[in-house]
Protein backbone atom coordinates (compact mmCIF):
# COMPACT_ATOMS: atom_id res chain seq x y z
CA UNK A 1 0.00 0.00 0.00
CA UNK A 2 1.17 3.52 -0.82
CA UNK A 3 1.30 6.32 1.73
CA UNK A 4 -2.05 7.94 2.62
CA UNK A 5 -3.53 10.58 0.32
CA UNK A 6 -3.96 13.69 2.46
CA UNK A 7 -6.93 15.88 1.60
CA UNK A 8 -8.28 19.23 2.79
CA UNK A 9 -11.96 20.15 2.51
CA UNK A 10 -12.98 23.78 2.02
CA UNK A 11 -16.63 24.17 2.95
CA UNK A 12 -18.31 21.87 5.47
CA UNK A 13 -21.88 22.47 4.36
CA UNK A 14 -24.23 19.82 3.01
CA UNK A 15 -21.83 18.41 0.41
CA UNK A 16 -18.76 18.80 2.59
CA UNK A 17 -20.50 16.99 5.42
CA UNK A 18 -21.61 14.24 3.03
CA UNK A 19 -18.05 13.85 1.71
CA UNK A 20 -16.70 13.54 5.25
CA UNK A 21 -19.39 10.96 6.05
CA UNK A 22 -18.47 8.75 3.08
CA UNK A 23 -14.74 8.98 3.83
CA UNK A 24 -15.39 7.93 7.42
CA UNK A 25 -18.03 5.24 6.92
CA UNK A 26 -16.49 3.66 3.80
CA UNK A 27 -12.83 4.09 4.75
CA UNK A 28 -11.87 0.45 4.27
CA UNK A 29 -13.74 0.19 0.97
CA UNK A 30 -12.10 3.35 -0.39
CA UNK A 31 -8.66 2.08 0.65
CA UNK A 32 -9.28 -1.32 -0.95
CA UNK A 33 -10.55 0.14 -4.24
CA UNK A 34 -8.07 3.00 -4.60
CA UNK A 35 -5.01 1.36 -3.04
CA UNK A 36 -4.44 4.17 -0.54
CA UNK A 37 -5.89 5.45 2.68
CA UNK A 38 -7.72 8.75 2.20
CA UNK A 39 -7.02 10.96 5.17
CA UNK A 40 -8.56 14.35 6.06
CA UNK A 41 -5.84 16.61 7.48
CA UNK A 42 -7.30 20.14 7.20
CA UNK A 43 -10.54 22.06 6.72
CA UNK A 44 -11.50 25.60 5.80
CA UNK A 45 -14.85 26.90 6.99
CA UNK A 46 -16.37 30.04 8.46
CA UNK A 47 -17.57 28.17 11.55
CA UNK A 48 -14.76 26.86 13.74
CA UNK A 49 -17.28 25.08 15.97
CA UNK A 50 -17.86 22.52 13.19
CA UNK A 51 -14.55 20.91 14.19
CA UNK A 52 -16.16 20.00 17.48
CA UNK A 53 -19.59 19.08 16.14
CA UNK A 54 -18.11 16.84 13.45
CA UNK A 55 -15.53 15.37 15.86
CA UNK A 56 -12.54 16.41 13.76
CA UNK A 57 -9.85 15.90 16.36
CA UNK A 58 -6.36 16.27 14.95
CA UNK A 59 -7.60 18.10 11.83
CA UNK A 60 -6.16 21.56 11.21
CA UNK A 61 -8.62 24.46 10.97
CA UNK A 62 -7.61 27.09 8.40
CA UNK A 63 -9.27 30.43 7.69
CA UNK A 64 -7.33 31.58 4.61
CA UNK A 65 -7.56 29.97 1.13
CA UNK A 66 -3.92 30.82 0.41
CA UNK A 67 -2.74 29.29 3.69
CA UNK A 68 -4.68 26.10 2.98
CA UNK A 69 -3.32 25.89 -0.57
CA UNK A 70 0.26 26.26 0.68
CA UNK A 71 0.12 23.54 3.37
CA UNK A 72 2.88 21.08 2.38
CA UNK A 73 1.17 18.05 3.90
CA UNK A 74 -1.97 18.46 1.73
CA UNK A 75 -2.09 16.51 -1.55
CA UNK A 76 -5.65 17.35 -2.66
CA UNK A 77 -7.82 20.42 -2.10
CA UNK A 78 -11.55 19.67 -2.16
CA UNK A 79 -13.37 22.94 -2.89
CA UNK A 80 -17.03 22.84 -1.83
CA UNK A 81 -17.69 26.51 -1.04
CA UNK A 82 -19.37 27.44 -4.32
CA UNK A 83 -19.46 30.65 -6.33
CA UNK A 84 -17.62 31.69 -9.47
CA UNK A 85 -15.51 34.35 -7.77
CA UNK A 86 -14.10 35.19 -4.35
CA UNK A 87 -12.67 32.62 -1.98
CA UNK A 88 -13.47 29.60 -4.16
CA UNK A 89 -11.62 30.96 -7.18
CA UNK A 90 -8.73 32.15 -5.04
CA UNK A 91 -8.37 28.75 -3.39
CA UNK A 92 -8.48 26.71 -6.61
CA UNK A 93 -6.02 29.00 -8.39
CA UNK A 94 -3.64 29.00 -5.42
CA UNK A 95 -3.85 25.23 -5.02
CA UNK A 96 -3.07 24.51 -8.67
CA UNK A 97 -0.18 26.98 -8.68
CA UNK A 98 1.15 25.25 -5.56
CA UNK A 99 1.12 21.91 -7.38
CA UNK A 100 -1.87 20.35 -5.65
CA UNK A 101 -4.71 18.34 -7.15
CA UNK A 102 -8.17 19.95 -6.95
CA UNK A 103 -11.60 18.35 -6.71
CA UNK A 104 -14.62 20.64 -6.88
CA UNK A 105 -18.41 20.54 -7.14
CA UNK A 106 -18.49 24.17 -8.28
CA UNK A 107 -20.29 24.37 -11.63
CA UNK A 108 -20.25 28.18 -11.74
CA UNK A 109 -16.48 28.26 -11.28
CA UNK A 110 -15.88 25.72 -14.07
CA UNK A 111 -18.37 27.35 -16.44
CA UNK A 112 -16.84 30.81 -16.02
CA UNK A 113 -13.15 30.07 -15.42
CA UNK A 114 -12.68 26.44 -16.47
CA UNK A 115 -10.25 27.09 -19.32
CA UNK A 116 -7.89 29.26 -17.26
CA UNK A 117 -7.98 26.77 -14.38
CA UNK A 118 -7.42 23.85 -16.76
CA UNK A 119 -4.31 25.56 -18.10
CA UNK A 120 -2.97 25.91 -14.55
CA UNK A 121 -3.70 22.23 -13.85
CA UNK A 122 -2.02 21.07 -17.05
CA UNK A 123 1.03 23.28 -16.43
CA UNK A 124 1.51 21.75 -12.96
CA UNK A 125 0.69 18.23 -14.12
CA UNK A 126 -2.12 17.94 -11.59
CA UNK A 127 -5.77 16.92 -11.80
CA UNK A 128 -8.68 19.37 -11.80
CA UNK A 129 -11.71 17.12 -11.29
CA UNK A 130 -15.34 18.26 -11.22
CA UNK A 131 -17.65 15.26 -11.67
CA UNK A 132 -19.88 16.56 -8.87
CA UNK A 133 -20.48 19.86 -10.70
CA UNK A 134 -23.04 18.34 -13.08
CA UNK A 135 -25.94 15.98 -12.25
CA UNK A 136 -24.84 14.92 -8.77
CA UNK A 137 -24.33 11.18 -8.60
CA UNK A 138 -24.75 10.59 -12.36
CA UNK A 139 -21.24 10.02 -13.83
CA UNK A 140 -21.87 12.14 -16.91
CA UNK A 141 -18.48 13.93 -16.90
CA UNK A 142 -16.53 10.68 -16.75
CA UNK A 143 -18.80 9.15 -19.39
CA UNK A 144 -18.21 11.97 -21.89
CA UNK A 145 -14.50 12.23 -21.11
CA UNK A 146 -13.75 8.49 -21.04
CA UNK A 147 -16.46 5.91 -21.70
CA UNK A 148 -17.91 7.69 -24.75
CA UNK A 149 -14.70 9.38 -25.91
CA UNK A 150 -14.67 7.53 -29.26
CA UNK A 151 -17.88 9.26 -30.38
CA UNK A 152 -18.75 12.43 -32.22
CA UNK A 153 -21.68 13.96 -30.33
CA UNK A 154 -24.67 15.57 -32.03
CA UNK A 155 -26.94 16.38 -29.10
CA UNK A 156 -27.16 16.44 -25.31
CA UNK A 157 -30.51 17.06 -23.64
CA UNK A 158 -31.12 16.87 -19.94
CA UNK A 159 -33.08 17.62 -16.83
CA UNK A 160 -30.14 19.10 -14.94
CA UNK A 161 -31.83 20.81 -12.00
CA UNK A 162 -33.63 18.76 -9.38
CA UNK A 163 -35.33 21.79 -7.81
CA UNK A 164 -37.15 22.67 -11.03
CA UNK A 165 -38.05 19.07 -11.75
CA UNK A 166 -39.48 18.70 -8.23
CA UNK A 167 -41.59 21.84 -8.66
CA UNK A 168 -42.93 20.82 -12.08
CA UNK A 169 -43.66 17.30 -10.82
CA UNK A 170 -45.54 18.72 -7.83
CA UNK A 171 -47.58 21.00 -10.11
CA UNK A 172 -48.47 18.01 -12.31
CA UNK A 173 -49.19 15.41 -9.64
CA UNK A 174 -50.63 17.55 -6.84
CA UNK A 175 -52.22 20.35 -8.93
CA UNK A 176 -50.33 23.01 -6.99
CA UNK A 177 -49.65 26.35 -8.61
CA UNK A 178 -46.04 27.46 -9.06
CA UNK A 179 -45.88 29.43 -5.80
CA UNK A 180 -47.25 26.56 -3.71
CA UNK A 181 -44.93 24.02 -5.34
CA UNK A 182 -41.91 26.29 -4.78
CA UNK A 183 -42.83 26.73 -1.11
CA UNK A 184 -43.02 22.94 -0.69
CA UNK A 185 -39.63 22.55 -2.38
CA UNK A 186 -38.15 25.05 0.09
CA UNK A 187 -39.76 23.34 3.08
CA UNK A 188 -38.36 19.98 1.99
CA UNK A 189 -34.87 21.33 1.37
CA UNK A 190 -34.95 21.07 -2.43
CA UNK A 191 -34.91 24.85 -2.96
CA UNK A 192 -32.91 27.66 -1.38
CA UNK A 193 -34.46 30.62 0.43
CA UNK A 194 -33.58 32.59 -2.71
CA UNK A 195 -34.38 30.07 -5.46
CA UNK A 196 -33.59 32.37 -8.41
CA UNK A 197 -30.43 30.54 -9.45
CA UNK A 198 -32.46 27.35 -9.94
CA UNK A 199 -35.89 28.45 -11.14
CA UNK A 200 -34.55 31.05 -13.57
CA UNK A 201 -32.45 28.42 -15.32
CA UNK A 202 -29.00 29.78 -14.38
CA UNK A 203 -27.88 26.60 -12.61
CA UNK A 204 -28.88 24.51 -15.62
CA UNK A 205 -27.06 26.92 -17.96
CA UNK A 206 -23.79 26.52 -16.05
CA UNK A 207 -24.04 22.74 -16.25
CA UNK A 208 -24.96 22.82 -19.92
CA UNK A 209 -21.97 25.02 -20.79
CA UNK A 210 -19.70 22.43 -19.17
CA UNK A 211 -21.30 19.51 -21.03
CA UNK A 212 -21.05 21.43 -24.32
CA UNK A 213 -17.33 21.94 -23.78
CA UNK A 214 -16.71 18.27 -23.06
CA UNK A 215 -18.88 17.02 -25.91
CA UNK A 216 -17.62 19.30 -28.69
CA UNK A 217 -14.10 20.23 -27.60
CA UNK A 218 -14.89 23.94 -27.25
CA UNK A 219 -14.36 26.55 -24.57
CA UNK A 220 -17.27 26.79 -22.11
CA UNK A 221 -19.29 29.91 -22.90
CA UNK A 222 -22.06 30.61 -20.41
CA UNK A 223 -22.93 33.86 -22.18
CA UNK A 224 -23.82 31.91 -25.33
CA UNK A 225 -26.57 29.93 -23.55
CA UNK A 226 -30.18 31.03 -24.15
CA UNK A 227 -31.84 30.91 -20.73
CA UNK A 228 -35.51 30.90 -19.77
CA UNK A 229 -36.81 29.66 -16.41
CA UNK A 230 -40.05 28.15 -15.13
CA UNK A 231 -41.68 31.06 -13.26
CA UNK A 232 -44.34 31.49 -15.96
CA UNK A 233 -45.51 27.87 -16.09
CA UNK A 234 -49.13 27.63 -14.96
CA UNK A 235 -51.60 24.92 -14.02
CA UNK A 236 -53.51 25.43 -17.32
CA UNK A 237 -50.26 24.75 -19.20
CA UNK A 238 -49.70 21.59 -17.15
CA UNK A 239 -53.26 20.41 -17.83
CA UNK A 240 -53.25 21.20 -21.54
CA UNK A 241 -49.91 19.44 -21.91
CA UNK A 242 -51.41 16.35 -20.26
CA UNK A 243 -54.37 16.39 -22.64
CA UNK A 244 -51.95 16.50 -25.55
CA UNK A 245 -49.91 13.56 -24.20
CA UNK A 246 -47.02 15.71 -22.96
CA UNK A 247 -45.39 16.80 -19.71
CA UNK A 248 -43.43 20.00 -19.05
CA UNK A 249 -39.75 19.80 -18.07
CA UNK A 250 -36.99 22.38 -17.79
CA UNK A 251 -34.34 21.11 -20.20
CA UNK A 252 -30.80 22.08 -21.02
CA UNK A 253 -30.12 21.22 -24.67
CA UNK A 254 -26.88 21.48 -26.61
CA UNK A 255 -26.92 20.46 -30.25
CA UNK A 256 -25.05 20.88 -33.48
CA UNK A 257 -26.83 23.08 -36.01
CA UNK A 258 -24.77 22.66 -39.19
CA UNK A 259 -21.33 24.12 -38.34
CA UNK A 260 -22.53 25.90 -35.19
CA UNK A 261 -23.64 24.90 -31.69
CA UNK A 262 -26.95 25.91 -30.16
CA UNK A 263 -27.15 25.95 -26.35
CA UNK A 264 -30.54 26.54 -24.79
CA UNK A 265 -32.26 26.24 -21.42
CA UNK A 266 -36.05 26.58 -21.28
CA UNK A 267 -39.27 24.73 -20.42
CA UNK A 268 -40.13 22.03 -22.95
CA UNK A 269 -43.06 19.78 -23.60
CA UNK A 270 -41.84 16.20 -23.97
CA UNK A 271 -43.84 13.01 -24.42
CA UNK A 272 -45.11 11.62 -21.11
CA UNK A 273 -43.79 8.15 -21.93
CA UNK A 274 -40.33 9.22 -23.13
CA UNK A 275 -37.16 8.67 -21.12
CA UNK A 276 -37.05 12.26 -19.87
CA UNK A 277 -40.82 12.49 -19.52
CA UNK A 278 -40.68 9.73 -16.91
CA UNK A 279 -37.99 11.43 -14.78
CA UNK A 280 -39.89 12.81 -11.80
CA UNK A 281 -39.31 14.51 -8.46
CA UNK A 282 -35.82 15.81 -7.72
CA UNK A 283 -34.18 13.35 -10.12
CA UNK A 284 -32.06 14.28 -13.13
CA UNK A 285 -32.04 12.66 -16.56
CA UNK A 286 -29.67 13.14 -19.50
CA UNK A 287 -29.78 11.91 -23.10
CA UNK A 288 -26.55 11.79 -25.10
CA UNK A 289 -26.50 11.09 -28.85
CA UNK A 290 -23.18 9.67 -30.09
CA UNK A 291 -22.05 8.69 -33.57
CA UNK A 292 -21.20 5.10 -32.65
CA UNK A 293 -23.29 4.32 -29.56
CA UNK A 294 -26.48 6.05 -30.70
CA UNK A 295 -28.67 7.34 -27.90
CA UNK A 296 -27.75 6.71 -24.26
CA UNK A 297 -29.88 7.75 -21.29
CA UNK A 298 -28.69 8.48 -17.77
CA UNK A 299 -31.03 8.90 -14.79
CA UNK A 300 -30.46 9.34 -11.09
CA UNK A 301 -30.39 11.67 -8.11
CA UNK A 302 -28.88 14.88 -9.38
CA UNK A 303 -28.32 16.75 -6.13
CA UNK A 304 -28.21 16.43 -2.36
CA UNK A 305 -25.69 15.29 0.19
CA UNK A 306 -25.30 11.64 -0.80
CA UNK A 307 -25.23 11.72 -4.62
CA UNK A 308 -23.00 14.79 -4.92
CA UNK A 309 -20.62 13.64 -2.21
CA UNK A 310 -20.40 10.26 -3.96
CA UNK A 311 -19.13 12.03 -7.08
CA UNK A 312 -16.65 14.10 -5.04
CA UNK A 313 -15.19 11.01 -3.39
CA UNK A 314 -15.01 9.16 -6.72
CA UNK A 315 -12.79 11.97 -8.05
CA UNK A 316 -10.60 11.77 -4.94
CA UNK A 317 -10.27 8.00 -5.47
CA UNK A 318 -9.17 8.56 -9.09
CA UNK A 319 -6.35 10.76 -7.80
CA UNK A 320 -5.45 8.16 -5.14
CA UNK A 321 -5.08 5.57 -7.92
CA UNK A 322 -2.72 7.86 -9.80
CA UNK A 323 -5.12 8.66 -12.62
CA UNK A 324 -4.30 11.72 -14.69
CA UNK A 325 -6.56 13.37 -17.27
CA UNK A 326 -6.99 16.78 -18.79
CA UNK A 327 -9.96 18.65 -17.31
CA UNK A 328 -11.72 19.04 -20.70
CA UNK A 329 -10.39 15.84 -22.32
CA UNK A 330 -8.21 17.73 -24.80
CA UNK A 331 -5.52 20.24 -23.88
CA UNK A 332 -7.01 23.54 -22.73
CA UNK A 333 -5.00 25.51 -25.28
CA UNK A 334 -6.58 23.44 -28.05
CA UNK A 335 -10.17 24.07 -26.98
CA UNK A 336 -11.80 25.95 -29.84
CA UNK A 337 -13.77 29.13 -29.44
CA UNK A 338 -17.04 27.85 -30.82
CA UNK A 339 -19.39 29.51 -33.22
CA UNK A 340 -22.75 29.53 -31.49
CA UNK A 341 -26.12 29.66 -33.19
CA UNK A 342 -28.89 31.90 -31.83
CA UNK A 343 -32.41 30.88 -31.00
CA UNK A 344 -33.88 32.38 -34.17
CA UNK A 345 -32.47 29.44 -36.11
CA UNK A 346 -34.06 26.77 -33.90
CA UNK A 347 -36.45 24.47 -35.72
CA UNK A 348 -39.01 22.70 -33.54
CA UNK A 349 -42.74 22.44 -32.79
CA UNK A 350 -44.56 24.89 -30.55
CA UNK A 351 -47.40 25.06 -28.05
CA UNK A 352 -49.27 28.35 -27.87
CA UNK A 353 -51.94 29.19 -25.29
CA UNK A 354 -54.18 32.18 -25.97
CA UNK A 355 -56.86 33.99 -24.01
CA UNK A 356 -59.32 35.33 -26.57
CA UNK A 357 -62.69 37.05 -26.72
CA UNK A 358 -65.51 34.64 -27.45
CA UNK A 359 -66.70 36.06 -30.77
CA UNK A 360 -66.77 35.04 -34.43
CA UNK A 361 -63.68 35.34 -36.60
CA UNK A 362 -61.10 34.93 -33.84
CA UNK A 363 -59.66 31.63 -35.04
CA UNK A 364 -59.66 32.82 -38.64
CA UNK A 365 -57.57 35.84 -37.68
CA UNK A 366 -55.10 33.69 -35.77
CA UNK A 367 -54.74 31.10 -38.52
CA UNK A 368 -54.31 33.95 -40.98
CA UNK A 369 -51.24 35.09 -39.06
CA UNK A 370 -49.81 31.57 -39.07
CA UNK A 371 -50.42 31.25 -42.78
CA UNK A 372 -48.61 34.52 -43.46
CA UNK A 373 -45.56 33.25 -41.54
CA UNK A 374 -45.65 29.84 -43.26
CA UNK A 375 -46.47 28.01 -40.03
CA UNK A 376 -48.51 24.81 -40.25
CA UNK A 377 -50.97 24.16 -37.41
CA UNK A 378 -51.02 20.64 -35.98
CA UNK A 379 -53.90 20.79 -33.48
CA UNK A 380 -56.44 23.04 -31.74
CA UNK A 381 -57.83 22.71 -28.22
CA UNK A 382 -60.46 25.06 -26.84
CA UNK A 383 -62.03 25.38 -23.41
CA UNK A 384 -65.42 27.10 -23.70
CA UNK A 385 -65.59 30.21 -21.50
CA UNK A 386 -67.75 30.48 -18.43
CA UNK A 387 -70.04 33.48 -18.25
CA UNK A 388 -68.02 36.68 -18.53
CA UNK A 389 -64.69 34.91 -19.11
CA UNK A 390 -62.45 34.74 -22.14
CA UNK A 391 -61.95 31.50 -24.04
CA UNK A 392 -58.72 29.52 -23.68
CA UNK A 393 -57.37 28.34 -27.03
CA UNK A 394 -54.37 26.07 -27.39
CA UNK A 395 -52.61 25.62 -30.71
CA UNK A 396 -49.73 23.26 -31.48
CA UNK A 397 -47.70 23.61 -34.64
CA UNK A 398 -45.70 21.35 -36.89
CA UNK A 399 -41.97 22.03 -36.95
CA UNK A 400 -41.15 25.60 -37.86
CA UNK A 401 -38.38 28.15 -37.41
CA UNK A 402 -38.28 30.08 -34.13
CA UNK A 403 -37.91 33.43 -35.89
CA UNK A 404 -41.18 32.85 -37.77
CA UNK A 405 -42.89 31.81 -34.54
CA UNK A 406 -41.72 34.97 -32.77
CA UNK A 407 -43.10 37.10 -35.60
CA UNK A 408 -46.41 35.25 -35.41
CA UNK A 409 -46.69 35.69 -31.65
CA UNK A 410 -46.05 39.43 -31.98
CA UNK A 411 -48.79 39.74 -34.61
CA UNK A 412 -51.24 37.60 -32.65
CA UNK A 413 -50.64 39.63 -29.48
CA UNK A 414 -51.65 42.75 -31.40
CA UNK A 415 -55.08 41.34 -32.36
CA UNK A 416 -58.00 43.05 -30.60
CA UNK A 417 -59.54 39.67 -29.77
CA UNK A 418 -56.47 38.46 -27.82
CA UNK A 419 -56.88 39.62 -24.23
CA UNK A 420 -53.56 38.49 -22.66
CA UNK A 421 -49.99 38.05 -23.91
CA UNK A 422 -49.69 34.69 -25.74
CA UNK A 423 -47.92 31.95 -23.79
CA UNK A 424 -45.49 29.79 -25.78
CA UNK A 425 -43.67 26.56 -24.84
CA UNK A 426 -41.36 24.70 -27.19
CA UNK A 427 -42.01 21.03 -27.88
CA UNK A 428 -39.17 18.51 -28.10
CA UNK A 429 -39.23 15.15 -29.84
CA UNK A 430 -36.95 13.16 -27.55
Amino acid sequence: MEKPLNIAIAGLGTIGGGTLKIIRENASLLKERSGREIRLVAVLDRDRKKLERLKLEGVAFVESPKVLAAMPEVDVIVELMGGAEGAAKELVESALKAGKHVVTANKALIAHHGVALAKLAEKSGKVLAYEAAVAGGIPIIKSLREGLAANHFSKIAGILNGTCNFILTSMKQEHKDFGEALKEAQQRGFAEADPSFDIDGVDTAHKLAILTSLAYGVQPDIDAVYVEGIRNITIPDIEFADQLGFIIKLLGISQRVESKILQRVHPCMVGKDTALGRVSGAYNGIIVEGSSVGRITFEGRGAGEGPTASAVVADIMDIARGAYYRPFTIAAEHLKKAQFSDMDSLRTSYYLRLSVADKPGVLAAITGVFSKEGISVDSFLQHPPKSGETAQVVITTHETVELHMRHAIKSIAALDSVTEPPHMIRMENL
